[in-house]
């Protein structure tokens, strides 16, 4: 069994609550409160700041050339790509650049950014793409999941969303993580796969805290 394939089988009953998050289905349908996916759209513009960081650290870590050269155009397609999806959303719901650039990032936003990202420089490259992958692997499941559904990609305000994350480009890249993920655990002690398990299911548990945020409009407490 490939070491993906572990993580997907043994975090499945975890992996399946990000599917099933009120947030996520309501996309689908088209019912989410426009206020909360505003809310979602500047957390997420944040939290994809540091998360090109990551694809920046792969590829300082990688030791083949190839595996360099796909970090950089990772960075290069979320920077210039994803994240020029969420400009285009930020427009439609009268966000302004000021906005986003001025933004405060929300107490999960941090704590998951800032986890992700000492994972990526203080661990192995393994350790890296074990943080980074819940996000993109889960998203791709979910943009597919959700384009099945009659009429959910032509929806107004969520269609090109779901276009995006179930669209070939983006589940290419999801594949190169998890195929990498593969490469780098073979051959490794059980300690050190534990570890890659452990990282992988914190950012997991990250993915559904980050729906749960943007669901409930969560920031700080006011003191």
């Amino acid at each position: 069994m490939k070491f993906s394939e572990r993580l997907h089988e043994k975090l499945q009953p975890i992996w399946r609550q990000n599917h099933s998050h009120p947030f996520v289905q309501e996309i689908g349908a088209g019912t989410l409160d426009k206020e909360k996916f505003r809310f979602y759209m500047i957390q997420d513009y944040l939290y994809l700041i540091d998360y090109s960081k990551m694809f920046a650290l792969g590829a300082v870590k990688a030791t083949e050339l190839e595996d360099m050269m796909v970090f950089s155009d990772l960075l290069h397609s979320t920077v210039n790509g994803e994240m020029s999806l969420h400009r285009q959303y930020a427009a439609r719901f009268g966000i302004s650049e000021e906005e986003l650039e001025s933004a405060e990032p929300s107490p999960i936003t941090l704590a998951y950014t800032h986890y992700m990202l000492h994972s990526g420089q203080n661990g192995t490259l393994a350790e890296l793409v074990a943080a980074l992958l819940p996000c993109a692997w889960s998203y791709w499941e979910i943009g597919k999941e959700l384009a099945a559904i009659p009429g959910a990609k032509d929806h107004e305000l969520y269609g090109d969303w779901i276009k995006m994350y179930s669209s070939e480009e983006f589940g290419q890249s999801a594949i190169w993580c998890i195929d990498l993920l593969d490469k780098l655990a073979e051959g490794k002690p059980e300690a050190e796969l534990a570890q890659l398990e452990k990282t992988f299911l914190n950012t997991t548990r990250f993915e559904y805290m980050f729906w749960n945020m943007a669901y409930n409009k969560e920031m700080w407490p006011t003191l």
